[in-house]
């Protein structure tokens, strides 16, 4: 075992601390109140456990980073560390779901996806400091607004992954996987506009939008491809004004997920060719979010990984590729060496009852900590023109 896993295994309470502290500060990404609230607690936190002040940049909703200079004069570039805070529990739910530690679980709304991820970045983090091993470098990122896409942190998340030589997000594990890539993201709203009309007296004189949005809902659907595994589901549909009225207006959500750019491309046109019964008109909003984050981005790392995992207590450091997508999919796609899912072992990500497994928590930090160091005389990049082994 690594002095850095018995050294963090020793502040497994602290970690459960924190934890508790950041599922009790509730943080849905769309209350801009809460997320500053949470955002403070995370600074506060963290600012005890580095010693070192945060940076806050100048934006709404709230993105903080601490910078950790290089130890070695030699290391490449720095690795950025991902973290969010937000999650997708509305405010009041740890009133009827609070934090609680049982039988070896933490629970609480958020507690998987990903607030323990960001706990075990700042004790990682911590323990490099602590340490004082060779090191390139961290930049430890953490932003409020991933789980509705990213619209304002996705920008310093790039900016930040171009002067990276890796990138590890901290996002929840799968059953303790690592994942090694993610299929893309297209978020769409299909509107249609039709023309209302007395339901009973004359609904002739009427343009249903609602009956519109049925065809669409079909015909988006059949859009997908199961060979592919490209999918394209309605999610959200909302239309009319009273139970008597002809509906004028009509809204459909789709969530899009496809493996790759090409798939993505080709829902993308195949959605806004779609058409409208004569009369009604179907404005086609939003597009592709998240580029697909693919296997060949991961591999390196994740071989270093597997490399250092049984050091930390893990004897068996597996990898899979999944459908959701997450903000190391913006990393990825700018050629940068990405290893995602290296947060929370646990289990329920958006679900009533996610949880963790708190017995992993010191083993997973240790890894970052190894990684970080490793990253300092390891270079992971892919070679021009060519694809990681």
């Amino acid at each position: 075992m690594t002095e850095a896993l018995d050294r963090l295994a020793g502040r497994l309470p602290e970690m459960l601390d924190l934890l508790a502290d950041l599922v009790t500060s509730e943080s849905p990404s769309a209350d801009a109140a809460a997320l500053r609230a949470t955002a403070a607690v995370v600074a506060e936190r963290g600012r005890a456990l580095l010693g070192r002040e945060p940076e806050w940049a100048d934006t709404d909703p709230p993105v903080l980073s601490w910078r950790i200079p290089a130890r070695d004069a030699e290391a490449g570039r720095p690795v950025l560390l991902l973290c969010h805070l937000d999650t997708v529990w509305p405010m009041g739910t740890i009133a009827r779901w609070p934090f609680a530690v049982d039988d070896g679980r933490a629970t609480g709304p958020g507690a998987f996806d990903m607030k323990a991820g960001l706990v075990q970045a700042l004790f990682a983090v911590a323990e490099l400091e602590r340490s004082g091993r060779p090191s390139p470098g961290v930049v430890l990122l953490v932003t409020s607004d991933e789980e509705v896409g990213s619209p304002g942190g996705r920008r310093f998340i790039e900016e930040e992954a171009r002067h990276a030589g890796a990138v590890l997000v901290l996002e929840a594990s799968a059953g303790g996987r690592l994942k090694l890539a993610r299929k893309g993201v297209g978020m769409y709203r299909l509107e249609v506009t039709g023309r209302a009309a007395h339901a009973g007296l004359e609904p002739e004189r009427g343009v249903n939008a609602l009956t519109a949005a049925a065809g669409l809902v079909l015909a988006a659907a059949g859009i997908a491809s199961p060979a592919e595994g490209t999918t394209v589901t309605p999610t959200l549909a909302r239309a009319g004004t009273t139970q008597n009225t002809v509906p004028a207006s009509a809204e459909v959500s789709l969530d899009v997920r496809a493996a790759s750019a090409a798939e993505q491309e080709r829902v993308d046109g195949a959605l806004r060719r779609l058409a409208v019964p004569a009369g009604a008109r179907l404005a086609v909003h939003g597009g592709i979010n998240r580029p697909p984050l693919e296997a060949r981005a991961s591999a390196r790392l994740f071989a270093l990984a597997r490399g250092l995992a049984a050091g930390c207590g893990i004897p068996e450091l597996g990898g899979v590729a999944v459908g959701g997508g997450s903000d190391g999919n913006f990393t990825a796609a700018l050629g940068i060496p990405t290893l995602d899912g290296i947060g929370a072992v646990g289990d329920g990500a958006h679900a009533e009852g996610e949880y963790v497994v708190v017995g992993e928590m010191p083993a997973r930090a240790a890894l970052v900590t190894e990684l970080v160091v490793a990253l300092a005389s390891v270079d992971v990049a892919e070679p021009e023109g060519g694809r990681a082994p």
